[in-house]
């Protein structure tokens, strides 16, 4: 299915439910003083839609819990504060932590007035999501990575991504210009912002909507080099998972992914003013819900139901370690601060030793993956600047504190 042209909201759309006068804004929902509030009522702000999860019985997570919070986190520096895991989420703005083995609950916090049925933006998270209905499409054959995208929608072939495949858009390797600076009101990730009506127009009106703001992105260089951090890449994905599957985003992930896996709510997907989906950052769930879905990425592809939601092929490839990945990595001109990592399949693989998966937001969602030891380990946040080292890193150490308590256990 190829859209083209805007048109009127499709069916399904909810309009953002007003917020009382004074309230949360398109404006001000990502300030700093906001955030906290306005990742948990994004619904309130912009149009949602609904990603159904199904007709069958909610997956119960048991209860074995451990008392985690004391293990000791590894300094990476000489001037780190020595933590434990529980000085770490308590200092990096944490609005909900789990930490799932095998599938039963071993740690489980709610801070700044989350709890276990609220909605929490997930920010780029949402990538491993489209990543992932992207992988069960190529199951089943609806998909090929090594095809071009125009293949799929014709009218990319007017932008930078003609001559990209889907393969490029997996691993961010296109090669589109499209700034990521978070900071600077000038920068794509924010003017795509403008386009779909999630940030206040300034000055001339440009495109409207995803898909036409996709069409006008230029091509700085090869498609296939360096990898490059672009929201983007999942955009034009979305797109063309929308053409090969024949049906709009929401619906492909609820058949494919989010109706397989247990979950106790549907997942709401943000919009823009035609009813497509914010598919790069607009997704939120539920802490456990997140954690049902993390564990797909440590069992094999196969859900808690039981339900296979992609091929053991597909996970295989995922945590497959390779010069190409490590090389394209290395050589990006961002700096991310991973040494010998790599990104795939939209994926972040921080840490070659551990090789653990990664689903990285920003403002501090992750969901950390790590099969060795069957460990599935979910952070919601409101960090109040969308990048934040000091933060992100300790994050990542204790959970590897925490895969490494479950080995030696084990």
């Amino acid at each position: 299915m190829e859209t083209d042209s805007a048109g009127p909201p499709g069916d399904g759309v909810l309009p953002a439910r007003p917020e009382p006068q004074g309230a949360l804004s398109i404006a001000g929902w990502q300030a700093p003083q906001n955030v906290k509030r306005s990742f948990q009522n994004i619904a309130r702000i912009h149009p949602t839609v609904r990603v159904s999860r199904g007709d069958g019985p909610i997956v119960k997570l048991p209860l074995a819990e451990e008392k985690l919070g004391k293990l000791e986190v590894a300094k990476s520096s000489f001037t780190d504060p020595a933590l434990t895991v529980r000085g770490v989420i308590h200092a990096t703005n944490t609005d909900a932590v789990l930490v799932i083995h095998n599938g039963r609950i071993l740690w489980e916090k709610y801070y700044n007035t989350m709890t276990a049925q609220s909605d929490h933006l997930l920010m780029s998270v949402s990538k491993t999501l489209v990543g992932t209905l992207a992988g069960a499409l190529i199951d089943a054959g609806l998909l090929d990575a090594s095809r071009q995208v125009c293949s799929y929608v014709p009218s990319l072939a007017r932008s930078g991504y003609a001559g990209a495949s889907v393969r490029d858009l997996l691993d961010m390797r296109s090669g589109i210009q499209f700034s990521e600076e978070y900071l600077d009101p000038n920068a794509e990730v924010r003017l795509l912002e403008e386009a779909i009506g999630w940030a206040p127009e300034r000055g001339s009106i440009g495109p409207i909507g995803m898909y036409d703001f996709l069409l006008t992105l230029k091509a700085k260089g090869p498609h296939g080099g360096a990898f490059e951090y672009r929201s983007c890449e999942t955009d034009v994905l979305g797109w063309v998972c929308e053409a090969s599957g024949s049906a709009p985003l929401q619906q492909l992930l609820s058949e494919y992914v989010w109706s397989k896996l247990g979950a106790q709510q549907d997942l709401l997907m943000g919009v823009d003013q035609y009813g497509t989906g914010m598919f790069d950052g607009g997704f939120n769930t539920t802490l456990r819900d997140l954690a049902r879905f993390g564990h797909v990425y440590v069992n094999g592809g196969r859900a808690l139901t039981g339900r296979q939601v992609v091929s053991p092929a597909w996970i295989e490839d995922s945590f497959r370690q390779s010069d190409e990945l490590f090389q394209a990595f290395a050589q990006s001109p961002g700096e991310n601060l991973m040494p010998g990592g790599r990104y795939h399949n939209q994926i972040w693989f921080p840490n070659p030793t551990t090789n653990a998966a990664v689903a990285l937001g920003i403002h501090g969602q992750m969901i950390y993956m790590d099969p060795a030891v069957k460990l599935v380990a979910v952070k919601l946040s409101s960090w109040p600047l969308p990048q934040d080292a000091s933060k992100l890193f300790p994050t990542l150490r204790a959970f590897e504190a925490v895969a490494r308590h479950l080995g030696s256990s084990a």
